[in-house]
């Protein structure tokens, strides 16, 4: 049976989502606040966290991000009223691997968690024993195993959606992919989350992979999404 912790204060919201997930067979724990979400984070394992963003004590944005601090690799869905872009690409920042806003519909929400946890890891990390280590094009290069960047030999500091990012578009070099494609594959998203995520995200790596060079390499194809090659 999948274990799940579910860090929600809300009486109402919290129950609804138990019942749902422990009619699916998951086994849920429920902690009213992020103080209790870390202690039983640290203290357990969980095959998936639901977090939600506005708790008392340590708030969720802050929970996620010392659990990655922490080591914790285990998939973080975040729960949230607050669905601006920008909302968004904060949580993800964080160290979330999801992102759902309120209101949504339970069906969306159990999809995710099947999701999330069919795959066992975060989005884009790396399997263990994949013999391909590292990733290239041009003078870019990307070291799966130890997860570093490099382009006409510097060194590139990513975070880690930027390196999900990267990965994906380097496995697909010189192939156009969508938005959508790219939010399934890096944040392992099957339902129409905020696309401008996308955007935000891809310039961001622009700036750190193509800003200083004369050859671009990440190219926008309008209306249809983005393709890594060579000018």
């Amino acid at each position: 049976m999948k274990n799940i912790l579910l860090v929600e204060d809300e009486a109402h919201v919290a129950s609804l989502i138990l019942r749902s997930l422990s009619e699916e067979g998951y086994e849920v724990s429920l902690a009213p606040d992020g103080n209790t979400g870390w202690d039983m984070a640290t203290q357990n394992n969980f095959n998936l966290i639901i977090l939600d963003i506005m708790l008392p004590g340590i708030n969720g944005l802050e929970l996620c991000k010392k659990l990655r601090a922490n080591g914790d690799t285990t998939p973080i869905l975040m729960l949230t009223a607050l669905g601006t872009t920008q909302n968004i690409v904060t949580g993800l920042d964080a160290g979330a691997d999801d992102y759902l806003v309120k209101p949504y519909k339970l069906a969306e929400l159990l999809a995710r968690v099947r999701s999330m946890i069919r795959r066992g890891a975060p989005a884009g990390s790396v399997a263990d024993g994949d013999t391909n280590e590292k990733l290239q094009m041009a003078d870019l290069s990307l070291n799966l195993k130890d997860k570093t960047a490099e382009r006409g030999g510097l060194k590139i500091d990513l975070t880690a959606t930027e390196y999900r990012l990267l990965k994906y578009l380097l496995e697909n070099k010189r192939r156009l992919v969508s938005r959508m494609d790219i939010l399934e594959h890096v944040w392992g998203v099957e339902f129409n989350m905020n696309t401008k995520v996308v955007d935000v995200y891809v310039n961001y790596l622009r700036r750190k992979v193509d800003k200083d060079f004369e050859n671009k390499l990440i190219h926008t194809v309008i209306g249809m999404g983005y393709i890594l090659k060579e000018d």
